[in-house]
């Protein structure tokens, strides 16, 4: 099975970090999103991965090349220059790739500890057009709803379809498994989302989109959508409270783990430097004489962290550089110093 990785958004609520980093190439504890996603499909089977880009294209393709290398995928890219084509039109994109069999799609902008492999096996055996994968809706946030009747096919998504009498809703988690039957219900060319324009016309024709619901209420889903969002995430990875082994190679927590409370590359430089934790180091991190870590902050690779700097509840991505003699809470910190408030 063949699989595709969105990765066109604009990642406009991040932004400015997404003026520098296209969302599924934005750093977490040191790997770009997009690292989790390839190694979710990796341990489902799948050895051959599509991307579709638009937002700083060439840095997104860069990346995947890279992550795609350090997972040992075979990697095909979609490029959509000129005007961003919708989740849809990105499927579409890659239509020549994905079509011949069933294949899985995935947002490339959001972590989620999913074991793949037994979706596909009850997408296989349902016989339906396509799968999404939903889950119990978030407290507190309002995403559109996706409506399941009692025989688990979906009838009607953010407010479109067929409907029905007792519908379930449900929170998309951005994981299908769909097959090429898809394609038929495509427009020619323009941009259009899956969800709302192709599953819709699918359900109408009489096909089956079938929910496949993780009722669980521990699963751990995140679109990092925003600053606060990024940094909810962040405190969460650090303090225990997302499966992070279901990654395998990808799980950042395999760096050693030093004599406090934190995780720590071999040649990251930590003298003279005193931590509370729990906090994260990469490779080549550089703390300055003096600085204090508090709680819940991660230093990406090649980071420099100046002298006397005191950090509490910071993210400091991959390459960036933190003035020394300051306290920085609550932020995120990329670039030349660039900072953006997570609260």
């Amino acid at each position: 099975m063949r699989a595709m990785v969105l990765c066109a958004g604009l990642g406009t609520r991040l932004r400015p970090i997404t003026h520098v980093f296209p969302k599924p190439a934005v750093p977490l504890l040191g790997a770009p999103l997009l690292r989790y996603a390839l190694a979710t499909l990796r341990a489902a089977g799948i050895r051959e991965v599509g991307i579709n880009t638009h937002h700083l294209l060439g840095v997104m393709e860069e990346v995947a090349r890279a992550e795609c290398g350090r997972a040992g995928l075979a990697l095909t890219v979609s490029r959509e220059e000129g005007e961003i084509q919708g989740t849809g039109g990105g499927i579409r994109g890659l239509n020549d790739f994905l079509r011949g069999g069933d294949f899985a799609v995935l947002n490339g902008d959001v972590l989620f500890a999913l074991d793949l492999a037994p979706v596909l096996e009850a997408h296989r055996n349902s016989g339906a057009a396509a799968t999404m994968v939903l889950l119990p809706m978030p407290e507190g946030e309002r995403f559109n709803p996706v409506e399941v009747d009692a025989a688990g096919a979906v009838r009607r998504i953010a407010g479109q379809g067929p409907g029905g009498p007792r519908l379930t809703p449900w929170h998309f988690s951005g994981v299908h498994v769909l097959t090429s039957a898809v394609f038929g219900f495509m427009a020619a060319a323009g941009p259009e989302d899956i969800n709302r324009d192709v599953y819709v016309k699918m359900i109408g024709s009489g096909l089956t989109v079938r929910a496949h619901v993780l009722e669980d209420r521990a699963a751990y889903w995140s679109d990092l959508g925003t600053p606060a969002r990024y940094a909810a995430t962040h405190q969460h990875l650090l303090f225990g409270q997302a499966p992070m082994e279901r990654f395998g190679a990808a799980n950042p927590f395999t760096l050693p783990r030093g004599a406090g409370n934190y995780w720590a590359h071999p040649s990251a430089q930590l003298q003279d430097v005193k931590v509370s934790g729990p906090a994260w180091f990469g490779e080549g991190v550089a703390l300055g004489r003096g600085v204090r870590i508090g709680a819940a902050v991660s230093v990406g690779p090649f980071a420099r962290v100046g002298d006397g700097a005191q950090l509490n509840r910071v993210a400091v991505l991959d390459g960036a550089q933190v003035p020394g003699g300051r306290l920085f809470e609550d932020a995120i910190v990329f670039g030349d110093g660039q900072l953006v408030s997570s609260r």
